[in-house]
């Protein structure tokens, strides 16, 4: 029996805004802001649920064509950092996590698919890799999508 994709993105129960999500790719975690994703609309669990969608979606378009996408989860001032999904046979993916200096306030977390093509300076973060099948990674996605569903903020 196949282990499920290791990763998953999850709010902190009691906390808003800052230090209030934590994604886990692997054996790495990484605590982040919400503060970003609410500034359009203080409903985090759609919001997050939005952003989860455009992973979705993305991992769904590297099917069978192959490439790379790549997936926000931390917006900060000065930097953001993204998982990069590098899938060259259009099956197996390789996901990494990882910075890169674009700045959060250039990206509308609701709408990030314009601004991911600017990723030219992705820096991977040591031990936050993991490797599995897109369709793996869309499910796993997905379930998380709906852990959102109830959240409020």
């Amino acid at each position: 029996m196949a282990m499920p994709t290791a990763l998953w993105f999850e709010h902190l129960a009691g906390k808003h805004w800052h230090n209030d999500l934590r994604l886990h790719i692997g054996g790495h975690r990484h605590t982040c802001d919400s503060y970003y994703l609410t500034l359009e609309s203080q409903h985090l669990g759609a919001n997050l649920i939005r952003l989860l969608e455009q992973w979705i979606e993305q991992v769904n378009e590297l099917r069978g064509a192959g490439g790379t996408a790549y997936l926000p989860y931390d917006f900060s001032d000065q930097c953001t950092a993204w998982l990069r999904v590098s899938a060259a046979d259009g099956h197996t993916a390789v996901v990494q996590a990882g910075w890169s200096l674009i700045e959060a306030w250039r990206i509308d977390p609701s709408d990030y698919r314009a601004t991911a093509p600017d990723v030219t300076d992705f820096k991977p973060i040591a031990n936050a890799q993991i490797e599995c099948t897109l369709d793996d990674l869309a499910t796993r996605i997905a379930l998380n999508r709906g852990s959102f569903a109830t959240l409020r903020h």
